[in-house]
């Protein structure tokens, strides 16, 4: 049986994070992840997490000062300092709410040499500051559609970089939304790069909705990923068509 993690970066984005971390319980979430925590006190989020009995299964690192412009400054050249500022805080908030992943967000740089060297050598920073905490750093190819010029949208290149830094803790996120707008043949590509995957999102193509509807059977894929091992949550990141409760009939399927 799937398991699956609430974005809170999408959902419930009306309240605030520990009150939404409650809702998704309510809601029959098996735990949650969000894109940026920092506005809300560690103590707060930590002290709803364990009221619930959730996870927080991950976080991202900040976008830069340009926000949505940058997304992401972790392979950017020239800013180093910027991003491993934001490794660093990531880092930091991550130990202390006992979340298991941190997306070192790239940005848009083009996918050159001099970005990917520099991506590399972040990437590299950020590992060695979280295995200690237990902390696994994640690679995210995001597609051009919706970040045109992001440094990575392909999977395969993404194992690249992995292989290359050489990190333990250094995984791949599989988002099945971005995997089927560049690439497709999501459950045989999955299956090929399953011992590389740290953590798995969702939402429906091409809108980016719930799960219900578009050109991914998503109650099939969720099966076959069951079948293919693997035993982690599956991340429901996507953008409601109305409220975060309207779009919820595709949970209560599982949960009944």
């Amino acid at each position: 049986m799937p398991k699956f993690s609430a974005n809170l970066g999408f959902l419930w984005t009306e309240i605030p994070l520990p009150d939404a971390i409650r809702a998704a319980k309510s809601a029959g979430f098996d735990a949650v992840e969000c894109h940026w925590p920092y506005d809300f006190d560690v103590v707060d989020v930590k002290a709803a997490l364990a009221e619930t009995g959730f996870a927080m299964i991950g976080i991202n690192t900040r976008l830069g000062v340009n926000g949505p412009a940058d997304f992401g400054v972790t392979a950017m050249p020239g800013r180093e300092a910027e991003a491993r500022g934001y490794i660093d805080e990531a880092v930091a908030y991550a130990a202390a709410i006992g979340c298991r992943n941190i997306h070192a967000v790239a940005g848009k740089t083009g996918g050159t040499r001099e970005a990917e060297a520099v991506y590399r050598e972040n990437l590299a920073y950020a590992c060695e500051k979280a295995a200690p905490h237990g902390i696994s750093i994640l690679v995210e190819p995001i597609n051009q559609r919706d970040a045109p010029g992001f440094h990575v949208s392909i999977i395969e290149r993404a194992l690249e970089t992995i292989d290359a830094v050489g990190a333990e803790n250094l995984k791949l996120m599989f988002d099945c939304y971005h995997a089927q707008i560049m690439q497709g043949d999501l459950i045989t590509r999955l299956k090929s790069v399953l011992p590389h995957v740290g953590h798995i999102q969702f939402a429906a193509v091409p809108d980016r909705g719930e799960p219900d509807e578009g050109e991914v059977n998503y109650p099939w894929l969720f099966a076959a990923i069951d079948e293919i091992g693997w035993t982690g949550y599956l991340g429901a990141e996507y953008r409601p068509r109305g409220t975060t409760e309207e779009g919820l009939g595709w949970l209560r399927g599982y949960a009944g």
